[in-house]
């Protein structure tokens, strides 16, 4: 179950993060931003996929500019409702302190696809997605690309240049 590392990093009594376990949304697939104030401020990126929150935590946030490329270190997988989370972790437990949802909304994969869930999760696996944010802060085209050599765990976030960005300017 991808929800094993999630659920064993955490004392329920003591968080009033959510349990996990696998959900799926009704139609479109949802993303979340949370800034989370714990040891070292960062916020965690996650996709909805395969009835988890796949999760990256980006230590610089997300960025509009398709010049910035943020490093993104993959983390256990939360569960669907994390989506929703909002709240203080106490001290002594897993990743203590403030979470607040900076940024949500909806995804879809950048190509055609009748699967598009699948096809995003064979990207995942071949270290390198695509996709489309419809969020209040994130819109647009962004990649998730795995750095190699790096650690096992080490992406970039990067922000596609729209047309209207490639575009000379006389």
């Amino acid at each position: 179950m991808s929800l094993s590392k999630y659920n064993q990093k955490r004392d329920f009594k003591q968080t009033k993060e959510p349990k996990g376990k696998v959900e799926k949304s009704e139609s479109e697939l949802i993303f979340v931003v949370q800034k989370h104030a714990a040891s070292h401020l960062h916020y965690d990126f996650r996709l909805e996929m395969n009835g988890v929150l796949k999760s990256w935590a980006v230590p610089k946030g997300p960025s509009m500019n398709p010049d910035d490329k943020r490093l993104a270190m993959m983390v256990e997988d939360h569960p669907y409702s994390y989506k929703d989370f909002e709240g203080i972790i106490p001290e002594g437990n897993y990743g203590a302190g403030n979470v607040i949802v900076w940024d949500n909304g909806t995804y879809s994969y950048d190509k055609e696809t009748i699967t598009p869930e699948k096809a995003l999760l064979a990207d995942l696996k071949k270290g390198r997605l695509s996709f489309i944010l419809k969020g209040k802060k994130l819109k647009g085209e962004f990649s998730l690309v795995k750095l190699k050599g790096k650690q096992e765990n080490a992406w970039l976030l990067i922000k596609k240049m729209t047309n209207m960005q490639r575009m000379p300017i006389f």
